[in-house]
């Protein structure tokens, strides 16, 4: 499988592109850290936890990466400048590995479920829609078939957006007409899902966050009419963050995750950024792992996340 899983060099290269704003970001800002300086000492950690900081990893992540750093620098007694790079590089990755399950598994289900059910969430604008119809091109081309369903009647838009998709992708879609109760959608499509032998199913939901009540209680009555038909459904419940809004993908994660179980993100709009950093903060505060990354608005680009892979790109000369 070689070094970086499903990532072959062609996917590599994309990954590398995708992230080249935020990677010269973090290297530029890694030079001046250890400009001048022959070994990491506490005015080193100092200027690197600013700077960690300010590529949107967060504070608590911060911290953490830094104890890690300074436990290494404690043991081995001398630290060597130069060697930044790599101990930051390790630590990242390790940091990543613990919350990081099933590393960069392509589009494989498990063979027990199915339909394989994904709830996808997260506010409107993130690119919710567009990662949605990305997912369906990557299952159908992995030989899956697929449905989605469009559940989020709040928007008119949203079940156009989708509709088109739907159509470019050729998949089915379940929908019904804008105001709709949102549960009697997912319900439909989980019952045609099962008569037709799908073996993933997609359902969008609606992006409000400005009543957190309501979202919760809408969240849960699709899930628990879900299994009516699907006893453990939804399988995933995948929150689409926007990466290049930094901070505020943390606000949107910390609303969700109290709404509802996510256990998945899917991380978009790393291409266009410099705050790529939010990745490594968002899972590890939230102890969620992220499944997908977005670098670039190709149908193409979306991709399984692999945190040996992003780490290299991130810090790789």
């Amino acid at each position: 499988m070689g070094i970086f899983g499903v990532f072959n060099k062609a996917k590599k290269d994309k990954l590398d592109q995708g992230l080249s704003k935020t990677k010269e970001s973090v290297l530029q800002k890694l030079a001046r850290v250890v400009v001048g300086k022959s070994r990491v000492d506490d005015d080193v950690l100092d200027e690197l936890e600013e700077m960690l900081i300010s590529s949107d990893v967060g504070v608590e992540t911060t911290l953490k990466i830094i104890q890690r750093i300074e436990k290494r620098v404690a043991r081995d007694k001398f630290v060597n400048a130069d060697e930044l790079d790599r101990i930051l590089r390790e630590e990242i990755s390790g940091l990543l590995a613990e919350n990081q399950v099933n590393e960069g598994l392509d589009f494989d289900l498990p063979a027990d479920k199915k339909p394989y059910v994904i709830m996808v969430v997260g506010v409107n604008g993130v690119g919710k829609t567009t990662t949605i119809g990305k997912l369906a091109h990557k299952f159908k081309a992995a030989g899956k078939s697929v449905m989605l369903g469009a559940a989020d009647t709040f928007r008119a838009a949203a079940i156009e957006q989708l509709e088109i998709w739907a159509q470019r992708v050729e998949v089915p879609l379940v929908k019904q007409k804008m105001g709709s109760d949102p549960a009697s959608v997912a319900y439909d499509t989980l019952a045609s899902a099962h008569a037709a032998g799908s073996d993933v199913v997609i359902i969008d939901t609606a992006g409000r966050l400005h009543n957190k009540v309501n979202l919760m209680n809408e969240l849960s009555k699709i899930k628990k009419v879900m299994q009516k038909v699907v006893g453990d459904a939804p399988h995933e419940i995948l929150l689409v963050l926007d990466g290049s809004t930094g901070q505020n993908a943390f606000e949107q994660a910390r609303q969700f995750t109290k709404a509802t179980e996510v256990n998945a993100l899917a991380i978009t709009k790393l291409d266009g950024t410099a705050k790529g950093g939010v990745v490594i903060g968002v899972s590890d505060q939230f102890q969620i792992p992220v499944k997908y990354i977005g670098i670039g608005e190709g149908i193409d680009d979306l991709e399984p996340f692999s945190r040996t892979a992003f780490v290299d790109s991130l810090f790789g000369k």
